[in-house]
């Protein structure tokens, strides 16, 4: 009879654990957009709009779905290359005026996009949803602006780098440049949730940096921080061996997530240079 009260008491609480289980699974999949995208974070609006040491020209953008979207716009009159820049998650474009900067004295021009959701960008933020803002963001550098496709550079950080990625195997640029890359939504859904094993599984988010890294043939330049506390430094290099050659790998020893060129900024405008230097000795001689 003790037998008995004591089976029936651990089998109530597996199955109390079970249920709870594939509820938290449940919620999870339900509330996936709050949990990934993250535009409020600190106040949607937070930061400086009009930073006084940056060239800063408001830009609208237009995408396919008709979502207004607001971006930077920085030009050089000394640039040979336009970086089109992804952000992170949290934050907005105003919050990373000086990683701007610094791409910006390259010299470069700068097209800064801020998501749908983000900023003062209408919409709501989904996976497919950012595909179209990069369309809309790269067609106003060719379309409008007039520039070079192959002096283009597709530069993400942290989300951002699927953006950059996938934008990178749909039309022409020069390069690709991805700090703090994750090879997929799974793999980071597994570190963040381990946990919770199999929710990678009903996560409708790809975000397959890896699979998109694989189907490009130009210079890629991979950046991370060796103590990052957000992408574990191991993704960025697992991102870089799928990568075709010509490839590079900037390893910047600090915490730091997508600040590597506030902590290392000599070293990252070495590595820079001699990646753009790549790119230039594969362009046919004139």
């Amino acid at each position: 009879m003790v037998n008995a009260k004591f089976h029936k008491r651990i089998l109530d609480r597996a199955t109390l654990l079970f249920v709870g289980y594939v509820l938290a699974l449940l919620l999870a999949r339900i509330f996936e957009s709050r949990l990934i995208y993250l535009p409020n974070y600190e106040g949607r609006l937070s930061g400086d709009w009009h930073p006084p040491d940056l060239r800063v020209q408001d830009e609208w953008l237009t995408t396919s779905d008709g979502i207004k979207l607001h971006a930077w716009w920085i030009p050089n009159p000394k640039s040979k290359f336009t970086f089109l820049a992804f952000h992170g998650n949290a934050g907005n474009i105003a919050n990373r005026a000086v990683i701007y900067q610094f791409l910006a004295e390259t010299p470069a021009n700068v097209l800064a996009v801020e998501y749908r959701g983000y900023g003062k960008s209408e919409g709501t933020p989904s996976e497919a949803g950012l595909y179209k803002d990069a369309d809309a963001a790269y067609q106003r550098l060719v379309t409008t602006k007039g520039i070079d496709p192959k002096t283009i550079l597709s530069f993400g950080q942290s989300l951002g780098t699927s953006v950059a990625a996938h934008l990178a195997t749909q039309h022409e640029v020069g390069g690709l440049i991805l700090e703090a890359p994750f090879p997929s939504a799974a793999q980071v859904t597994r570190n963040l949730y381990w946990f919770l094993p199999g929710l990678n599984w009903l996560m409708y988010s790809q975000f397959e940096t890896g699979a998109r890294v694989r189907e490009f043939h130009a210079p890629v330049l991979i950046v991370h921080c060796n103590k990052d506390p957000v992408i574990p430094f191991i993704m960025g290099q697992r991102v870089y061996d799928l990568a075709h050659q010509p490839k590079y790998f900037l390893e910047i020893n600090a915490t730091c997530h997508e600040e590597a060129s506030l902590y290392a900024p000599t070293k990252y405008r070495i590595g820079l240079q001699e990646f753009l230097t790549a790119i230039e000795s594969r362009r046919p001689q004139k």
